[in-house]
């Protein structure tokens, strides 16, 4: 086999088992995430938000790999309530009432299960300037309140930069865990 020909057969094989991503193309029937400046509703009293993120809020922090940080990994903090979609009107009155945030469909069509809708914070910045000053002057009552300390500790701990520092990583890891430990996944043993 001559190399002009060799060259060619490697570069058609190469063509072929090319790893290229596809597109990102979202679902055509899902709509796009929306915010406040999109919601027209009346706001609610701060109390039943309060006790509603009791019930159906969730704290989550993750930790995932992030090729361009100097750790290699990326601290996530996010505070969401999901409902079935038929209750879109609800999230989209809690995310006026707390001034922030976005709301997004989803879909669980290969569960066999309704149309959901989450409402998401995901900036640290809207949780400093928004939630944490609305969770602050309406407390949570039940054990989430527990946990709303532990992810507003992480909060701060990172927009203070010190999940860069081994201690602080390590810190902010051990309250994750308890936050994890706190969750209703978690499995707690004769506490009936």
């Amino acid at each position: 086999m001559t190399r002009a020909i060799a060259s060619k057969a490697i570069q058609e094989v190469s063509s072929v088992h090319s790893t290229k991503r596809k597109s990102f193309e979202r679902n055509s029937r899902l709509y796009a995430p929306f915010g406040k400046e999109q919601i027209h509703r009346k706001k609610l009293d701060p109390s039943y938000v309060a006790g509603f993120i009791d019930g159906e809020g969730s704290f989550s922090v993750s930790i995932g790999k992030h090729k361009t940080l100097k750790r290699g990994l990326e601290v996530r903090p996010e505070f969401e309530i999901e409902l079935r979609a038929d209750d879109r009107e609800i999230l989209e009155r809690i995310l006026i009432t707390i001034g922030c945030g976005k709301i997004y469909d989803l879909s669980y069509e290969r569960y066999g299960w309704y149309p959901h809708v989450k409402y998401k914070i995901g900036s640290m910045r809207n949780m400093k300037e928004f939630l944490f000053p609305f969770l602050d002057r309406h407390p949570l009552q039940a054990k989430k309140a527990g946990v709303y300390r532990l992810f507003r500790e992480i909060v701060l701990m990172v927009s203070r930069k010190e999940h860069l520092s081994d201690d602080g990583f390590k810190r902010i890891t051990a309250l994750r865990d308890e936050i994890r430990k706190r969750g209703k996944k978690a499995k707690t043993y004769g506490n009936r």
